[in-house]
């Protein structure tokens, strides 16, 4: 064999060598099913994510019955779900983020809702804060915040509009200025656990601390922040929120 040849065939398996490499480096694309009854907002969402690389749009669903289906079949890193589809057109997204917690824990979920609704948000955390988003659909044309989002959410972090959590903030502040600055660092510790779904028992277990003893400083964390008891919305949800206001999510 000439020089020539060993040349070409060394460039070629230099080549191939590059293209695997390649290959390996790129990450691998976040998988996302989308569930809308709107044709016009599935195709919409469908076409706003494909601008994305490191997403996959692998699927749409019109309602409820099918997204589970779908996700039971092959589960997706993150749903995306509208907040009200058929059966019911009430609240089929909190239902499905409800049930995948149980079936699917490790499939993120973003609810897409019209309105604005710190109530929505709140039943939306009030099984756990780690991996989910509450999304208002005119924010869903905004590649940049959808994306940082879902990948949040794949990630296992919460995401809730910024305008939800605002309105949650204004109303808690006209009572109290600054409310986390009266916290102690060891409360704003096991405020952390809370906004991340953890139960009394299993912060006890991380800090190494008697149930007891958290249950008391969560006790004390309610009373610092002014949180009255709510039949709508629970203290550890209103607690959740302000947490993740402060730290700016």
């Amino acid at each position: 064999m000439g020089n020539g040849e060993n040349s070409e065939l060394g460039a070629v398996a230099t080549g191939q060598a590059q293209r695997a490499e390649t290959r390996v480096a790129r990450p691998k694309a976040l998988r996302v099913l989308i569930a809308d009854d709107s044709f016009l907002i599935r195709e919409g969402l469908q076409q706003v994510l494909a601008l994305a690389p490191e997403l996959q749009v692998m699927g749409l669903c019109a309602d409820e019955p099918s997204l589970l289906a779908a996700v039971d079949a092959d589960p997706p890193d993150v749903v995306i779900t509208d907040i009200r589809m058929p059966p019911t057109q009430t609240d089929e997204g909190m239902r499905i983020a409800e049930r995948l917690r149980r079936s699917h824990p490790k499939v993120g979920v973003v609810v897409l809702s019209q309105h604005e609704s710190a109530q929505y948000a709140a039943e939306l955390l009030a099984t756990g804060a780690a991996g989910r988003g509450y999304l208002a659909k005119d924010r869903i044309h905004d590649l940049d915040h959808i994306v940082s989002t879902i990948t949040a959410v794949a990630a296992g972090e919460c995401r809730i509009d910024p305008r939800i959590i605002d309105e949650m903030v204004v109303r808690r502040n006209q009572r109290v200025q600054s409310p986390l600055k009266s916290l102690t660092p060891r409360q704003r510790e096991i405020l952390a656990d809370v906004a991340e779904g953890k139960s009394n028992q299993a912060i006890a277990q991380d800090r190494s601390l008697t149930q007891r003893a958290v249950e008391k400083h969560v006790s004390e964390i309610f009373g610092r922040l002014g949180l009255a008891t709510d039949e709508n919305i629970s203290r550890r949800v209103h607690a959740t929120l302000l947490y993740l206001a402060a730290r700016g999510a």
